[in-house]
């Protein structure tokens, strides 16, 4: 009996023992699971700022390398000359001739004469070979989109464009044709007039209607400060058209570089001269130019070198003159087409009232007469508009310093 009553607290001992052991177990467990995911989180990390810092250290490496660069003394431009065995002659951006050694890593074959190189500022050996590049000027000069301008919106020049059209569009369109009558097309065509008599509006009409490259300069963009810098433009200019032909080059205000060579002791009267000579030679030199039309504008044509007006450069002097009665009908049937008339208005009325009006003259008149109208709210331009505008135009011709320049051009 006492046996067993002792027995029975050891029992009990022993279950509350196993519970305890299976609770620290689970709780060893759930510890573990714990430590497991936190070492499986660490693990993750590790990877992601090892690879955050190998991102970094190719950043920095990359910077330093720019940074390298940036700190590094700039190539000098030239251009090759000549090859002497392993060497070259070059010419640097300021004139000067050297023989210089080159990149032996530089394929061989690009370096021609002519080619552009990048040169090392301290001893000029030639680093790299350079593409060749348009200066911005000549570059920027092609015409991209043609301008909203063609000949059914030019009035009063009806053979005037006759003319153009047949010297400077019939040669791009049919050469053949030439070619079966044994003849070569017109290389240029000179437009001279006073100014505002439509000049430049018919080089724009001629770059909207036809299909060839059009290149469109002023002439005083080709008149350089450094010897040698206008003639190689001009070249720049030509090589252009030619990779780009069948072209057209509209050199506006020509009489800026095509002025007549004087004995002058100016440096910078003999660099236009030297501009004028590269031109006459691109025009109808030994390599005469194919599918390259020329046209020139100038409001001074008694300036021009009588080298330039010769046949086989301009072969065609198109003269602009003041607009007739006849033409500024046309002219103002144009500019006023779109714009509301009152029945009032009578463009034969007005013909008569503005001679000598020019025809960007007449364009201000429709404009200054319309802006009267706008001013008062109405809904068209009546006659009375049109008396105002010719008599602030006619008040604003006679303040004019400048005296009548038709004489100039008869």
């Amino acid at each position: 009996m006492s046996s067993k009553v002792n027995k029975s607290p050891n029992k009990k001992i022993s279950i509350h023992n196993t519970e305890d052991i299976s609770d620290s177990f689970e709780n060893l467990h759930i510890k573990f699971t714990d430590l497991s995911d936190t070492a499986q989180q660490l693990l993750t990390d590790k990877l992601f700022l090892e690879n955050e810092c190998s991102r970094l250290k190719k950043r920095a490496n990359r910077l330093d390398e720019e940074l390298s660069n940036l700190r590094s003394p700039p190539f000098v431009i030239g251009h090759i000359q000549d090859r002497v065995n392993d060497n070259a002659i070059v010419r640097s951006s300021n004139g000067t001739v050297f023989l210089v050694s080159v990149n032996s890593f530089i394929d061989q074959t690009k370096l021609v004469p002519g080619a552009r190189v990048a040169l090392n500022q301290d001893n000029l050996s030639v680093i790299d070979v350079l593409d060749d590049a348009w200066d911005p000027l000549v570059s920027s000069a092609e015409i991209i989109e043609s301008p909203n301008v063609s000949f059914s919106d030019i009035g009063g020049l009806e053979e005037q464009i006759k003319q153009i059209r047949q010297a400077i569009e019939l040669p791009i369109e049919n050469p053949e044709a030439f070619l079966k009558f044994g003849i070569e097309s017109p290389k240029g065509v000179l437009l001279a007039g006073p100014p505002g008599t439509g000049k430049t509006l018919l080089a724009k009409a001629v770059a909207t209607s036809t299909k060839a490259t059009f290149l469109g300069i002023v002439g005083s963009e080709l008149a350089q400060k450094y010897i040698g810098e206008g003639g190689r433009m001009v070249r720049e200019l030509f090589d252009l058209a030619s990779q780009k032909a069948p072209s057209i080059i509209f050199i506006d205000e020509i009489d800026s570089i095509g002025s007549k060579r004087l004995d002058s002791t100016t440096s910078g009267d003999r660099e236009v001269q030297r501009t004028l000579m590269q031109l006459l030679a691109e025009m109808d030199g030994f390599d005469s130019i194919k599918d390259v039309k020329i046209i020139a504008a100038t409001n001074r044509p008694e300036l021009l070198d009588a080298a330039l007006l010769r046949s086989g450069r301009f072969d065609r002097v198109v003269n602009l003159p003041l607009p007739q009665k006849d033409a500024r009908v046309s002219i103002l049937n144009v500019h006023t087409k779109n714009t509301p008339l009152s029945k009032n208005v009578d463009i034969n009325y007005l013909s008569n009232k503005t001679d000598g009006f020019s025809g960007a003259e007449l364009k201000s008149l429709v404009v200054e007469a319309a802006i009267n109208a706008i001013s008062e709210n109405r809904n068209s331009v009546n006659k009375s508009d049109f008396v105002k505008s010719i008599e602030t135009l006619n008040k604003k011709k006679n303040d004019s310093p400048i005296s009548n320049t038709q004489n100039s051009y008869s």
